[in-house]
């Protein structure tokens, strides 16, 4: 099955070196081009493609505002938005998410990162690379420093969104929630936990309903948020 990818960026260069990546694998196709944030979600909503892959600094409408009208809480049937920056700025990347983004690339980052975050992205895995996902959340994260508490409270009425929980979380679920967060995926949580791969979907689907969180990207941002994970460690262990 093909992929299809719109790519949005105002260099024509990026926009003709990933055109140039993706369309080399046999499994993607770019169907569309555009040079700012209109045009991307006028023709991602025409077209919709399997990944639409933004850039965030766009003339006319940027690629947070497009990111929110592709992939918003509000919308009904979300596209998979990846974002590409060059992460000069923290809260870009926080508002991206927030906004629905399930990924995210650096555009200096290698060719094959950039196939296998669009085939993440198209298959609905968010976290493409602990390399690049990690270093990401944990700057995001403005409580990293605090620990967090031996149960979480649910959340209160009338609040639905991943900064809330809507019940507490297991222990369990917290030591998956970590994993998450650090870029692991279900294999290497379930052989971690020493259970099996259907025990750790089932701990995600829960985790995912209880922060109301659309996707594991939200999930570790959430942990990142509430000091859940400790910064990454010079080996990259951890």
């Amino acid at each position: 099955m093909t992929i299809q990818v719109l790519i949005a960026d105002d260099q024509e260069m990026v926009r003709a070196a990933f055109r140039m990546i993706l369309d080399s694998q046999p499994d993607m196709r770019v169907v569309a081009q555009a040079a700012n944030g209109v045009e991307a979600v006028e023709q991602a909503r025409r077209l919709r493609p399997d990944v639409c892959l933004l850039d965030i600094r766009m003339p006319e409408l940027d690629g947070l505002e497009a990111t929110r009208l592709l992939a918003g809480p509000d919308v009904p049937d979300p596209l998979n938005v990846l974002i590409a920056t060059t992460f000069d700025l923290d809260e870009y990347v926080y508002r991206a998410l927030r906004n629905g983004a399930c990924g995210f690339l650096l555009k200096d980052g290698a060719p094959g990162l950039l196939t296998e975050a669009v085939r993440a992205a198209a298959s609905g895995n968010s976290l493409i690379s602990p390399s690049v996902t990690v270093r990401l959340l944990a700057h995001m994260a403005p409580h990293r420093d605090r620990p967090i508490p031996s149960e979480a409270r649910p959340a209160r009425r009338g609040r639905s969104g991943p900064r809330d929980l809507i019940e507490p979380l297991t222990q369990r679920e917290i030591e998956v929630v970590r994993r998450v967060a650090r870029g692991r995926t279900n294999e290497e949580v379930a052989a971690d936990l020493r259970v099996t791969l259907s025990t750790v979907k089932t701990h995600l689907g829960n985790v995912q309903r209880k922060l109301a969180a659309r996707n594991r990207v939200e999930i570790a941002a959430w942990a990142w948020e509430h000091g859940m994970v400790d910064e990454p460690s010079p080996n990259g262990g951890g």
